[in-house]
């Protein structure tokens, strides 16, 4: 049976350790003291705090248990929660994997950001031999396709990571930005759609899918 967590009680625990910006610590407290369901479980209480606090420390220590309920705060009434929610979820997908497929996954992306495609590919293929139930990396190679301009391998990309990991409105909104690309404004409205239900909060996602309604409407096809 789960044991509640008082939301002060947790809040007035760790607050000292985020102020002083002791990750080590804080990640020692919680692992110690809390299990992922206990602090998940916060995300459900009444006390904003306590949420944005819970889905900040899930970003530390969350599992993939912990995603159903960090998902459904995407649409919380507080903004600063919608936030940590997010960055929670990047967080625990990029360590859904066995660890050494977790480590080829850093690596890729790393490499990513130096724009430097040919490796970074290699590394999402050796974490997806690794692991072939991990959705990330097939997310971060659609990134790195994408970059590349090659749409449609991304898309085959993102769909195996959306297939892996349904609520990922990361790898729905690289799927609507390739479709884009290729011109077709239907089938990249109902991505971006797909992917604003999870989290209606991507601002530049709304106003992308308020013009594509228009050049449709103009050309009258909606």
């Amino acid at each position: 049976m789960l044991t509640t967590i008082d939301p002060a009680q947790f809040v007035s625990a760790v607050r000292p350790l985020l102020e002083t910006q002791n990750v080590q610590g804080l990640v020692g407290l919680l692992k110690d003291r809390w299990s992922c369901d206990q602090i998940a479980s916060l995300l459900l209480c009444d006390d904003e705090d306590a949420r944005k606090v819970a889905a900040l420390c899930l970003a530390l220590v969350g599992k993939r248990c912990s995603i159903t309920k960090i998902v459904e705060r995407l649409k919380d009434s507080d903004p600063m929660v919608n936030q940590m929610a997010e960055h929670a979820l990047w967080s625990i997908w990029f360590r859904c994997g066995s660890l050494p497929a977790n480590t080829e996954l850093c690596r890729g992306t790393k490499a990513l950001n130096a724009r430097d495609f040919d490796h970074a590919i290699e590394h999402f293929d050796r974490a997806i031999q690794m692991d072939e139930d991990f959705a990330e990396p097939y997310n971060q190679r659609a990134i790195a396709f994408y970059l590349q301009e090659r749409y449609h391998e991304s898309i085959a990309d993102a769909q195996r990571a959306v297939d892996r990991m349904p609520c990922h409105f990361g790898a729905l909104a690289g799927m609507g930005h390739c479709h884009l690309n290729l011109g077709d404004l239907p089938e990249a409205m109902k991505c971006y759609e797909q992917a604003l239900a999870i989290n209606p909060h991507l601002d530049c996602l709304n106003q992308t899918v308020a013009e594509i309604k228009n050049r449709l409407c103009e050309e009258g096809l909606a």
